[in-house]
């Protein structure tokens, strides 16, 4: 029984209990539609990472059949991608020995399984935190920079050079030799070229038609019909046959040298797919739990792994067009894997004469997709720093290389944190007419502080980098004060958190304003950090009536503290105290004499 209440949770055999006949139809379009993307693409990225072209077609086929049973995310697709390709270039180029193809083929099913390894262990232990370590401007800018290192890498084929490169820089250079040293293939740059306007044409007149499909087809037909297979480089007959292993010829120190760029292609493939699953999802009404994506995808990593793939990740590009179609089920998925597979069983010839630099042409518009100049260019007109962020991480990626870009991406996410925990906003509070409660006095010009009484709210964790800026700043508000400050209150309902540093920043506050005759408090400070604060202190400073629960608590305590020892008359003249406060009220409530009193002291 509890094997059974156990399979029916797997996500793909649940939605197959529930599924209606109506889907049928708009799955099965929607899996024959993205296909047609899928063989190019898939070839693409794989030319792109330094891999035979079939291994895109493996890394195809099993792992979204794999997570079409296992995925949260209902129309997710799983495919090698743009985000992934230099990062598993720069991994596993290097090692294959004199550009072997078997070699590279068994590094990169490793790789994959290191991966998958290492997203189903995080999944397990819910750590998908860890890629918001990426924050969304540093993240824009890596893949900005990864797109133009994808597109740089193969401009030298689509000029008919054969070459290899995985940073920015050698990619330049290479196409610049290809044009000066005469290695520019006239005929081959010419239906690449072509490819490439055909494929730009039809998508922006006919968005609904496949161009990527019809510019590899018109290639193909091009270079068979006038038999120019022999003039240029070809992407060659696919082997015949289903995905099965290649892992040949490894070893211990290979899995050594692979972990770090397994790791940096797990965070950055993780994010990707994190980012697309939630936007897909919240449109369709659904709610994917980001561990369970984690450990979906790192099973689909396995998967590629054994089956002769590699590193895969959810698609921002492939995923639209399944939904636009109108998918309702992993189904679409499903349909999509197995198209493919039967064209490697029926027509796997059909790539010989495959100009390998209409194949470029493929990747260079599926890469150009993935820049995002509206994200930039919103950032610049709304968060300068954020956007300098943005433009950081592109430059270190262009300039290091895309694995230690990915270092140098979390370590500017890590800073831009440190920064903001570091200098965070705070604010003086003030009242305002007409609107109940206490206000910034910068976004309220117009409202009045309280005589005798500071109100200060400080917007983040107290800990020991920023604690000199809380006590630096009510120093400085004391001291510009024209009247005498009596009392200053910390409003600490955004302090989430303290630390040893932090409490002895604030208990050198409280000796100073103590020294000066002002005391020293704080409002709304939530009951735990407040606990962690009296337990922190070094000596016992802060007792019970330290703690006021609201900021008007606390004002109130001021005033009926304030007013116990004023006169009559000196109440009168205050301005800060109005006839409906404390005073007020206890003048209203004075006994009346009783009746007929008055007459008789006349009388006496």
């Amino acid at each position: 029984m509890w094997l059974s209440a156990a399979v029916s949770r797997i996500p793909g055999i649940a939605t197959a209990r529930r599924y209606q006949r109506g889907w049928l139809r708009a799955d099965i379009t929607a899996g024959l539609v993205v296909s047609a993307l899928l063989v190019p693409t898939g070839m693409g990225y794989a030319a792109a990472a330094g891999l035979p072209a079939h291994m895109g077609m493996y890394a195809t086929i099993v792992p979204m059949l794999v997570y079409a049973l296992v995925g949260p995310s209902r129309i997710l697709v799983v495919v090698p991608s743009s985000a992934l390709a230099p990062l598993i270039a720069a991994a596993v180029v290097p090692l294959a020995a004199a550009g072997d193809p078997a070699r590279a083929a068994a590094l990169a099913g490793l790789l994959a399984l290191i991966v998958g390894i290492l997203l189903l262990c995080s999944g397990i232990l819910r750590l998908g935190f860890i890629t918001e370590l990426l924050s969304n401007p540093i993240r824009v800018g890596f893949l900005n920079a990864i797109a133009l290192i994808v597109i740089t890498s193969e401009v030298p084929h689509l000029l008919g050079a054969n070459t290899r490169a995985t940073d920015f820089f050698a990619n330049l250079r290479n196409a610049a030799d290809a044009v000066r040293g005469g290695a520019l293939e006239s005929l081959a740059f010419l239906l690449g070229g072509g490819t490439l306007i055909l494929i730009v044409v039809i998508k922006v007149l006919w968005p609904r038609v496949p161009g990527i499909l019809v510019g590899v087809v018109m290639a193909t037909g091009v270079t068979a019909a006038f038999g120019l297979g022999d003039k240029f480089e070809t992407v060659g007959a696919l082997p015949s046959g289903l995905p099965g292993p290649s892992l040949g010829g490894l070893a211990w120190s290979d899995v050594a040298t692979l972990l770090g760029p397994a790791v940096a292609i797990a965070i950055i493939g993780f994010a990707d797919t994190a980012v697309v699953s939630r936007a897909f999802s919240s449109e369709r009404g659904e709610d994917v739990n980001g561990s369970s994506e984690m450990r979906a995808l790192g099973v689909a990593n396995l998967a590629a792994g054994v089956t002769g793939g590699f590193p895969v990740c959810g698609s921002g590009s492939r995923t639209p067009v399944v939904q636009r179609v109108g998918a309702h089920t992993q189904l679409a998925g499903v349909v999509g894997a197995l198209t493919v597979a039967a064209f490697l069983l029926l027509a796997p010839g059909a790539t010989g004469d495959l100009p390998r630099s209409a194949l470029s042409a493929v990747v260079i518009v599926a890469a150009s997709a993935q820049f995002k100049f509206a994200k930039v260019g919103h950032l610049w007109r709304v968060a300068k720093i954020e956007f300098g962020l943005c433009i950081a991480a592109s430059v270190a990626v262009i300039l290091t290389g895309v694995l230690r870009g990915v270092l140098i991406a979390i370590a500017l996410s890590l800073m831009a944190l440190a920064i903001q925990a570091w200098r965070p906003h705070r604010a003086e509070l003030v009242e305002v007419p007409g609107i109940a409660g206490y206000h910034d006095r910068d976004r309220h010009p117009e409202g009045h502080r309280i005589r005798g009484l500071l109100l200060v709210r400080f917007d983040a964790p107290l800990f020991f980098a920023n604690g000199s800026i809380l006590t630096g700043y009510v120093r400085a508000l004391v001291q510009e004060r024209s009247d005498r400050v009596e009392w200053v209150i910390l409003v600490a309902q955004p302090i989430t958190d303290l630390d040893t540093t932090s409490v002895e920043e604030v208990e050198r506050l409280d000796e100073y304003l103590s020294h000066n005759g002002i005391r020293f408090g704080f409002a709304a400070l939530e009951d735990r950090q407040r606990d962690k604060l009296m337990h922190l202190q070094s000596a016992n400073r802060f007792d019970r009536d330290r703690f006021h629960p609201t900021p008007r608590a606390a004002v109130i305590a001021f005033r009926h503290r304030h007013d116990t020892g004023l006169t009559r008359r000196t109440i009168r003249a205050r301005s800060d105290i109005s006839p409906t406060g404390i005073a007020g009220r206890r003048a209203r409530r004075r006994p009346r004499p009783a009746p007929g009193a008055r007459h008789l002291r006349r009388r006496r």
